[in-house]
């Protein structure tokens, strides 16, 4: 049995992402590539992308991306579907046998439509609406798993390293204008596939490296507001703490990040602007049960997007470099050079300063 520092573990986790400030469109093949250099920072229990702008012909429409554990599940799950949404197309997500992916679950992708009659019965707006269908299916319908649920975007993951995961979905076939990666080295959670990131709800969709001490009063807290953390990793809360802060609560990235990762008191106190200052001190009054304490760098993927982030000490490694339109983030620049060899402007953000992109409005 190997002892205690005969085993590397650096730093767990491996994370990417690249976007196009001018919607241009790029094959998910580099970022696929990019993991490549950081293969031991998995260990093959997870591995996923998340990719923006690939469902043009279905802009339109809720791509709810799901795992079935039998054919019967499916059934029942689509019987559902149906009486609560216009399902316009379902169809297995297209998929190539590869032996270093095995125990595939059933794959499936439904675009779909929330009834207007559903949601004037029920007094809903529909991003709510789907939140709650998302949480009723993950928690209430055992062996269907909803892994993605966004307009225009989609999420793939599996057990598995991110390279191989990349190839078993067939990524090079789809053109997006912004994608985030996930290689997983789980530590006291376990591999499975809906285990794997990027989480997701509605477009938001989080790649995490590290480890969330604060788990447990994070998810008490959302929970009081209808989620349910039921895939088994602390990443999971994250994103639903996202969807409530950015979406229900309408703060702004920026404010969202600064109740995340929270300044500290001195910090806050020694600001010289006063509006700032009571701006910082209302969020960590008011929202102190979603600061998220332990070693993290995390990239969130939103419609038009990204914003990256470090735990305030800055505990987790991500590099930032660019090139032309496109922004490229990792947790090694050896991944940012296989993306784009002559990126330039290599850096680090500082620990818990939000960097934040928007692609140019309209141009996807």
């Amino acid at each position: 049995m190997k002892k205690e520092g005969e085993i590397r573990i650096p730093s767990g986790c491996a994370i990417a992402a690249v976007i196009s400030k001018t919607g241009n469109l790029m094959s998910g093949e580099k970022i696929v590539k990019a993991m490549e250099p950081m293969h031991d920072r998995s260990n093959g229990l997870g591995g996923g992308f998340a990719a923006y702008g690939i469902y043009p012909d279905y802009r339109d429409f809720y791509a709810f991306h799901m795992f079935f554990d039998c054919r019967d599940t499916r059934k029942q799950c689509e019987a559902f579907l149906k009486e609560h949404f216009e399902v316009v197309k379902g169809e297995i997500i297209p998929t190539r046998k590869i032996p270093e992916i095995t125990d595939e679950p059933i794959i499936w992708r439904y675009f779909v439509i929330p009834l207007k009659s559903v949601l004037a019965n029920l007094q809903l707006d529909e991003k709510e609406f789907v939140v709650r269908t998302v949480v009723k299916i993950n928690t209430e319908i055992k062996g269907a798993y909803v892994f993605s649920s966004g307009k225009n975007m989609g999420t793939f993951k599996a057990v598995g390293f991110p390279e191989d995961v990349g190839r078993f979905y067939k990524l090079d076939e789809y053109e997006g204008y912004s994608w985030t990666a996930h290689g997983r080295y789980p530590t006291n959670t376990p591999g499975w596939w809906g285990g794997a990131h990027p989480f997701t709800m509605l477009d938001y969709s989080v790649v995490h490296n590290g480890e969330i001490s604060s788990y447990d009063a994070n998810r008490r807290f959302i929970e009081m507001f209808g989620y349910k953390c039921n895939l088994q990793t602390d990443t999971e809360v994250i994103t639903y703490i996202l969807d409530y802060l950015l979406r229900r609560q309408g703060l702004t990235l920026s404010e969202a990040a600064s109740v995340i990762a929270a300044p500290f008191w001195s910090t806050i106190d020694s600001k010289v602007d006063n509006e700032e200052k009571e701006k910082l001190k209302y969020l960590r009054t008011v929202f102190p049960s979603l600061l998220i304490t332990g070693p993290f760098s995390i990239v969130l993927g939103f419609d038009g997007g990204l914003m990256a982030l470090n735990d305030r000490l800055k505990l987790r490694s991500m590099v930032v470099g660019e090139k032309d339109d496109k922004i490229f983030i990792a947790s090694e620049e050896a991944a940012i050079r296989i993306m784009e060899p002559k990126a330039k402007n290599i850096w680090s953000p500082a620990g818990g300063e939000p960097m934040i992109i928007k692609v140019k409005e309209g141009s996807y």
